[in-house]
């Protein structure tokens, strides 16, 4: 699996937006987000990329000033009543642990927390010990990480050894009880 395999994988990810519209309110552009109904300054999304609903698709774009959207081929101009989506940001430590990860590991975790009707975005947790090992020539530990997809909780335990061996064990527990285990070794 290559890094563009990788990256395709995070950007096909369930919930990986969040969606909803825009006003301009005394002289500012205000998004109504339409899950949670919070409004927040669309300027606090400058510089980062949106899609913007037009002629029935999503067009992608970088926002700039003034409410215009920027893509290679065009500069879209912001409606009101306009329906955009935002791309959540990893949490940190997640999107480095995923990172750090070989290819097998990466794909076995993945496929696994989505098969149990999670998302990477829905990550509300994450200690990443491997973040303090960067140095160490024989690394192990664990790491904590924590889903919320709002109707269930999956706490994972993912133990790790890379030295002569690459082990990576993820012990998935959701809150109903229900457990999962699956290790990736490699030599």
């Amino acid at each position: 699996m290559n890094r563009q395999q990788r990256t395709k994988l995070i950007e096909y990810q369930t919930r990986a937006f969040t969606v909803g519209t825009i006003e301009f309110i005394n002289d500012q552009w205000v998004f109504f987000d339409k899950e949670t109904e919070e409004a927040a300054l669309l300027d606090e999304f400058l510089h980062q990329e949106m899609e913007v609903y037009r002629m029935k698709r999503w067009k992608k774009g970088v926002l700039f000033e003034e409410g215009k959207i920027t893509s290679p081929d065009e500069v879209l101009i912001l409606k009101d009543k306009d329906i955009i989506r935002i791309r959540k940001l990893l949490v940190f430590s997640l999107e480095k642990l995923l990172e750090e990860i070989n290819d097998d590991a990466f794909f076995q975790f993945i496929t696994t927390l989505n098969s149990m009707k999670f998302s990477i975005y829905d990550c509300i947790y994450c200690y990443n010990q491997l973040n303090f090992l960067s140095t160490s020539e024989r690394k192990s530990g664990v790491n904590f990480i924590v889903f919320d997809n709002q109707e269930q909780i999956c706490n994972i335990q993912h133990h790790f050894s890379y030295f002569e061996k690459t082990n990576d064990r993820f012990e998935f527990t959701l809150n109903s009880g229900k457990r999962m285990v699956i290790e990736k070794i490699s030599s």
